[in-house]
C-alpha cells in the first residue's frame, strides 16, 4: 500500500480533482486488472485506448485514474488525476510504487538489431561469476539471482520491469542487465528508470513493420543515451557506422569499443574455431568458448561494460574464459553422425550473413553449408527477399520454410522470400512449408563433415500460426534427426 500522493512525485501533473491522500493497493494499465484500491492509468496504446475504459474500472473499485482527458462524468469515490503524457507517467509511477528499485540497483542497458541477448547473458553470467548477486531480462528469459522466470518481450512494460527490479533488489541483487528494445523506447517503457549505462552493439535493417523507416528506427535507438544521466556511461561500438551517431548528443560519459578502428576499447581476433576464439582483449590473450567475430563484439562490449563497472582487468577475463553461449545462439548440436548442427536465432539479414560467414571461415573447402531459414509473419516483410538471397550466396543448399508465419500464409511468405533468389542460385533452392520437415530433408542432403544451419528461431520452443503456439523445438528436432541418420 502506497499513499497516492508519494507515487504521483514527478509524474508530470496538470491537475488534480480529489484526495491524494488516499491509499492505493495495486496500479495497472491493463481495465481488465484494476480492482479495489488500484491506481489505473489510462495509456494511449498502439491496440486501444485506455480511457475508452475508464467507466469500467470504476465500476471495478479503481481509486484513482491517471488520464491525459479527464472523463465527462466524474465519480465522487475517485480521484482523479490529470497529466502531460500517461505513458511516461505510467513508467514513473510504477517506479515510486515499487520505492525507485533502478536507482538501488547498477542497471546497464543493452540495444542495437544483434547481439543483445547476448552481451546481456554474458554480463549477468560474469557478474555471478566474480561473486555478485544480478539480475537479468533479455528476451529469453527473466533472473532474479539464480531464480528464472519465463520472458514475454524483450524489453517488459514498464509495471512489470519496476516489480522485477524491487524482486531484485529484496534479493539482494546489486546488478541488473536488460536488453532495452527499439519498441520500450518509443513507447516509454523505461521511463522512471535510472540507469548507470548504456551499451549499443550495432544497428541494421530489422523493425521496419513498427518504426517504417529506417531513420526513425535509428532515432529510436538514439533516444535511449539521449535520456541518459550524466553520471551514467554510454559505451558504442565504433566499427558500426552508426556507433557514434548514438552517443553524439548524450552527457553521458562517451566511451567506444571496436576491432577495426582506434577506440577506448579494443579487440583481435588471433585465431577462430567451431571450439571458439583465441582473443587479444586490450592487450591480454584470452581464449572464449563463444564462436564467430559477432561473439568477439560481444566479448569486447562485455569486458568494457565490466571495466566501466569498476571490475578488475584479470579477474573479468578469468572469468570470461569461462562463459558459454546462450541457448539458440550460434548453438552446435554434435551427434555420431559426424554433421556439424547449428542453431541461430538470426531472424535479420545482417545476423544470417554474420553466422554464415564465420560458418564459411572455418569449414574447409570439401564441407557444405546446408541452410534451413524462414521469416516471421506479421513483421517487416521488406527483408524476406534479402535473407533468402544471402541464404544462397552463403550456402551449398536452402531450404526455405517457415519460421512462426503468425496470422500469415506461410507459403505466401515463402514466396516473398523467393523473389531474392537470382537464377543461378535457383537449382541449390527447396521450398518446404512444414519446418519439421525442412530440418529433416537438410539432415538427409548432408554428410559427414557438412554443416547444417537451422535460423530464425533459436531459443524459441514454440511456432506460432493462426494465433496458437505449437510446441516446436530447433535444437530438439535438429538433434533427434541428425542422430537418426547416424544409425
Amino acid at each position: 500500500m502506497k499513499l497516492l500522493k508519494d507515487i504521483l512525485y514527478k509524474a508530470g501533473l496538470v491537475e488534480v480533482l480529489g484526495s491524494t491522500e488516499i491509499s492505493i493497493a495495486s496500479i495497472c494499465f491493463d481495465s481488465r486488472k484494476a480492482e479495489k484500491g488500484s491506481l489505473f492509468i489510462a495509456v494511449k496504446g498502439t491496440q486501444s485506448d485506455g480511457h475508452k475504459f475508464i467507466d469500467q474500472v470504476e465500476e471495478a473499485g479503481a481509486a484513482a485514474i491517471v488520464c491525459e482527458e479527464l472523463p465527462k462524468q466524474k465519480n465522487k469515490n475517485v480521484t482523479y488525476v490529470k497529466v502531460k503524457d500517461t505513458e511516461v507517467a505510467l513508467g514513473i509511477i510504477a517506479s515510486n510504487f515499487y520505492d525507485n528499485p533502478s536507482e538501488k540497483l547498477k542497471l546497464v542497458g543493452i540495444t542495437g538489431t544483434n547481439g543483445k541477448t547476448t552481451t546481456a547473458s554474458l554480463l549477468y553470467d560474469l557478474f555471478l561469476s566474480l561473486g555478485y548477486n544480478a539480475g537479468l531480462i533479455s528476451t529469453v528469459v527473466y533472473k532474479i539471482g539464480r531464480e528464472e522466470f519465463p520472458a514475454t518481450h524483450t524489453t517488459p512494460d514498464a509495471i512489470r520491469l519496476s516489480k522485477l527490479m524491487k524482486q531484485m533488489v529484496d534479493a539482494g541483487c546489486k546488478y541488473c542487465f536488460m536488453e532495452v528494445s527499439s519498441h520500450a523506447v518509443v513507447q516509454k517503457r523505461i521511463a522512471g528508470l535510472k540507469f548507470s549505462g548504456a551499451v549499443f552493439t550495432n544497428i541494421t535493417h530489422d523493425h521496419l513493420d513498427y518504426h517504417k523507416t529506417f531513420e526513425e528506427y535509428i532515432k529510436a535507438k538514439k533516444k535511449f543515451f539521449d535520456e541518459l544521466d550524466a553520471d551514467a556511461f554510454a559505451l558504442a561500438n565504433k566499427d558500426d557506422q552508426n556507433g557514434m551517431v548514438m552517443i553524439q548528443s548524450t552527457v553521458a560519459n562517451k566511451k567506444t569499443y571496436a576491432l577495426k578502428s582506434s577506440a577506448d576499447f579494443k579487440c583481435k581476433i588471433l585465431e577462430s574455431q567451431f571450439a571458439g576464439l583465441l582473443l587479444n582483449m586490450d592487450g591480454t590473450e584470452m581464449w572464449s568458448k563463444l564462436i564467430g567475430p559477432f561473439n568477439a563484439y560481444n566479448m569486447l562490449a562485455v569486458y568494457a561494460t565490466a571495466i566501466l563497472l569498476g571490475q578488475e582487468k584479470l579477474k573479468i577475463l578469468t572469468a570470461l574464459s569461462t562463459l558459454s553461449s546462450v541457448d539458440g545462439r550460434f548453438q552446435q548440436v554434435k551427434t555420431q553422425s559426424g554433421i556439424v548442427g547449428i542453431v541461430d536465432y538470426a531472424h535479420t539479414p545482417d545476423a544470417l550473413l554474420n553466422v554464415l560467414k564465420t560458418i564459411r571461415e572455418i569449414r574447409t573447402p570439401d564441407e557444405k553449408i546446408v541452410t534451413v531459414i524462414g521469416c516471421g509473419g506479421d513483421r517487416d516483410a521488406l527483408k524476406r527477399p534479402v535473407m533468402a538471397q544471402i541464404a544462397c550466396e552463403e550456402s551449398d543448399k536452402v531450404i526455405l520454410t517457415s519460421d512462426n508465419p503468425r496470422s500469415e500464409d506461410p507459403e505466401q511468405i515463402i514466396r516473398e522470400m523467393q523473389k531474392g533468389i537470382e537464377r543461378q542460385h535457383q537449382k541449390k533452392v527447396l521450398s518446404i512449408t512444414d519446418r519439421r520437415e525442412a530440418i529433416k530433408t537438410a539432415c538427409s542432403l548432408a554428410s559427414s563433415g557438412d554443416i547444417i544451419l537451422v535460423a530464425g528461431k533459436g531459443h524459441e520452443k514454440y511456432q506460432e500460426i493462426k494465433g496458437v503456439k505449437h510446441p516446436f523445438d530447433d535444437v530438439k528436432i535438429l538433434t533427434e534427426n541428425l542422430e537418426m541418420f547416424a544409425g
